[in-house]
């Protein structure tokens, strides 16, 4: 999902006529009629509740996740600090994206400059690219450990190492964001004229459809994949241990194993499918601009699609009990956790050699992350 389409609320050159040549601008433009929904002052409040109510708690709780795996030492390991790098994503797009896309909502037009027209969607594509690619890499490195039961985990200078690559990717995914780009003014008659940016392609139509489609692939059809492909794997390889604590235990964790991935890939596959399918509608169909409520019914998809990034915290923080003794430590003033939530060995060796917390909390959240929700 390109970031200047997440802030400007519509198809690549096709939101306003500047990202199409100055020729092709007509004053009878759909978009500059301003003839829809979210003209009407009912719509506007529920829109900024929404785009507010979304914020807040992706601000909150992806800033939690990040203090914790920074404040408390038996949080710091290679799993958390994966999570710690998708909610510094999910924040970056709380911040940098869903402000400015509220304003362009009911503004109608670009407000902010020159320069913010090229580095704001650079830096959401980014934000998105990121936020895709650990969700992977966490996939995977749960994949690697439990589905190969292997004992050499992935160290520390490995996993920041990984998470630079990941930002160095994303930047490379996201550069078309910034090069093909245009920001001007648009006279819609002698006393009245508005700031418009958008993309601007050598072939608009083509390269624009292109795009569409390669970032479809890249940030949803491949991902899914890889992260379904991943979690059923790691599924089917916990639905057939056997525990050695018991048949209660084991049906409990095959319960809880089931219900975090299905949460995981659910929310994923979700909040992000009707804002694609819509995307790539509007740049294989330019028909869908006329659409009487089409910028409402864009802004409506986007809104589904950012509930992702404060369900993010939820899913990979607050259903895990370790996170949530964290949480609960922050809002008591705790300096320090009292204990981890962990099982068997493990457990025991973290309330017998304290010095040993973080390892065993290393072993813990690789291995049983997955299932110890």
């Amino acid at each position: 999902m390109p970031g200047e389409r997440l802030i400007n609320g519509s198809s690549g050159s096709k939101e306003l006529p500047i990202g199409e040549d100055s020729s092709d601008v007509t004053l009878n433009h759909p978009l500059l009629e301003l003839g829809d929904s979210t003209k009407l002052l009912g719509v506007q409040v529920v829109l900024i509740l929404a785009y507010s109510t979304i914020i807040l708690l992706g601000v909150v709780g992806n800033s939690l996740v990040i203090y914790v795996v920074y404040k408390f030492k038996t949080l710091r390991t290679v799993t958390n600090f994966f999570i710690a790098n998708l909610a510094v994503a999910d924040l970056l797009v709380n911040t940098l994206c869903l402000p400015f896309t509220l304003a362009y909502t009911l503004l109608r037009e670009w407000k902010f400059g020159q320069v913010l027209c090229f580095t704001l969607p650079y830096a959401q594509g980014l934000a998105v690219h990121v936020s895709t690619i650990t969700l992977n890499v966490i996939a995977l490195d749960r994949h690697r450990c439990i589905v190969y039961h292997l004992d050499t985990r992935m160290s520390k200078d490995t996993c920041f190492l990984v998470i630079a690559i990941t930002w160095v990717v994303s930047a490379v995914l996201a550069s078309p964001l910034a090069i093909f780009r245009e920001y001007g003014i648009v006279d819609l008659s002698p006393d009245n004229s508005i700031e418009v940016c958008g993309e601007k392609w050598p072939d608009s139509s083509t390269d624009s459809t292109l795009y569409s489609i390669s970032t479809l692939l890249l940030q949803y059809v491949l991902p899914l994949a890889i992260i379904s492909f991943a979690y059923i794997r790691i599924w089917s390889k916990l639905r057939n241990h056997v525990s050695p604590v018991g048949r209660n235990d084991r049906h409990q964790r095959r319960r809880k194993t089931t219900k975090m991935l299905v949460t995981m890939v659910v929310v994923f596959a979700v909040s992000w499918l009707p804002f694609h399918a819509f995307q790539l509608a509007i740049d294989i169909d330019h028909s869908v601009l006329d659409m009487k409520d089409f910028r409402l019914l864009y802004t409506v998809f986007h809104i589904v699609a950012m509930c992702s990034t404060f369900a993010n915290p939820l899913v990979y923080g607050w259903m895990n009990r370790n996170y949530r003794s964290a949480f609960v430590a922050v809002f008591r003033c705790k300096e320090r956790l009292d204990s981890l939530h962990v099982e068997g060995q493990a457990a025991t060796a973290v309330r017998s050699k304290p010095k040993k917390a973080l390892e065993a909390q290393d072993i813990v959240t690789t291995h049983l992350n997955a299932t110890d929700v």
